[in-house]
């Protein structure tokens, strides 16, 4: 008889030991499916808050900027950069950058100036589209500035109200103005959220007496382009700045985005521990229970391959099934956290790294998130089953047909 077939029969003799550790494996399975899209979802959420919020892809700086950051270092010709970087399919935007004080009524806060250019910007980022009240840049409004949640706080402004700033121009004057908030950020980026006042980058200019340079230019790639292949090709377009990528302007980010696979195996690997005791004891059992069986089958011509294989494909045939009803189990909530995600509103803002938390928390799947875990549910299995499957291989006839 086939060795597959006789597998399958095994798995039914004994029904409810083989439900038990086949639901066993469907809950297993999809709980960990779930899990990992949940948690790959919110790492993708992690680098999307850094480079469609912040940072970019790509950024290009005065070769000293970094280590001398100053408004004097500044990327000059930025509109020749940045119109070659758009003619090579790359969108980019001039970022203009200066510390100072701002003002409200009695209280007063160390700010950061960022000065934008509102359209490209919109190209480069989504930063316009994370408003919590108000409305973004306008560069028809030149007094109308948009400031991050952190800092209204701080300085208890609502939209509408106005906010006198305070700085040192390029050219040694006194930079002072008085801005009316049109808009106010949602809990981003760290450093925006707690310092930022986003102006027009006219204003900025006009402010700080800077009619030319940008202190960093802001790239993003297209999708087709692997990140480290952008950034030479952009070295290469301005090989006189510094090019670096948003990895290495957040390398604890990076590490951690890099190391979320390991860990979700790890986690996998410990319920799936679990898992497999139960397997390796249900078929310890099946085993013991069998042994004139498996002594009769070596006497009429059965190899111990034969043996060690009909074991081993009942092991699989349970993961087999419990990974198709595991999946079906899934697909559902798999669904509905890929479209809809989870209202997680009471925990934005809360950030991990500098980066925050988004109010929704959708799953992400793909056929990578998928295959992880059921592979390890196999591999356990297989690895569980192996022990039992070598003894009932190794029984000798005349041994086995005697045990009582």
């Amino acid at each position: 008889m086939n060795v597959l077939k006789m597998a399958w029969r095994n798995v039914w003799r004994n029904r409810r030991r083989s439900m038990i550790t086949i639901v066993a494996m469907t809950l297993a399975l999809s709980v960990e499916l779930l899990y990992s899209g949940l948690v790959t979802g919110m790492f993708v959420d992690m680098e999307n808050d850094v480079t469609e919020m912040d940072s970019g892809d790509i950024q290009v700086l005065h070769p000293d900027y970094l280590t001398r950051p100053s408004i004097y270092t500044t990327v000059p010709n930025d509109d020749e950069v940045v119109e070659k970087l758009e003619a090579a399919g790359y969108d980019a935007a001039p970022r203009l950058l200066s510390g100072g004080l701002a003002a409200s009524g009695e209280l007063s806060a160390g700010v950061a100036f960022v000065g934008v250019d509102a359209v490209r910007d919109t190209k480069a980022l989504r930063l316009d589209t994370a408003i919590h009240e108000g409305t973004w840049l306008d560069p028809s409004d030149p007094y109308g500035v948009v400031v991050g949640r952190g800092l209204a706080r701080t300085l208890a402004l609502d939209v509408g109200s106005e906010v006198v700033v305070l700085s040192q121009a390029a050219d040694g004057s006194m930079a002072n103005e008085l801005f009316v908030v049109r808009g106010i950020l949602m809990s981003v980026a760290a450093g925006l959220d707690r310092t930022a006042i986003l102006l027009p980058e006219d204003t900025f200019r006009e402010l700080f007496a800077m009619p030319t340079g940008a202190h960093k230019i802001i790239v993003r790639r297209p999708d087709d382009i692997e990140l480290n292949a952008a950034a030479q090709a952009v070295q290469e377009m301005v090989p006189d700045s510094n090019v670096i990528t948003w990895a290495q302007l957040n390398p604890i980010v990076a590490q951690m985005l890099q190391g979320v696979q390991g860990m979700i195996v790890i986690l996998y690997l410990i319920v799936y521990v679990a898992v497999g005791i139960l397997v390796l004891n249900a078929m310890s059992m099946a085993v013991f229970e069998r042994i004139r069986e498996f002594g009769v089958l070596k006497a009429i011509g059965y190899s111990p391959t034969q043996v060690f294989s009909m074991m081993m494909f009942e092991g699989l045939i349970q993961a087999g099934v419990a990974a198709v009803v595991g999946g079906l189990v899934a697909a559902g909530p798999m669904w509905y956290l890929q479209v809809h995600g989870m209202d997680v509103a009471g925990l934005s803002g809360v950030q991990m790294m500098g980066v925050t938390m988004p109010p929704v928390w959708r799953g992400v799947y793909t056929l990578d998130t998928l295959m992880v875990p059921v592979v390890l549910l196999f591999f356990i299995v297989f690895m569980s089953v192996l022990y039992p499957a070598l003894k009932a291989a190794w029984i000798r006839p005349v041994q086995a047909m005697h045990h009582q």
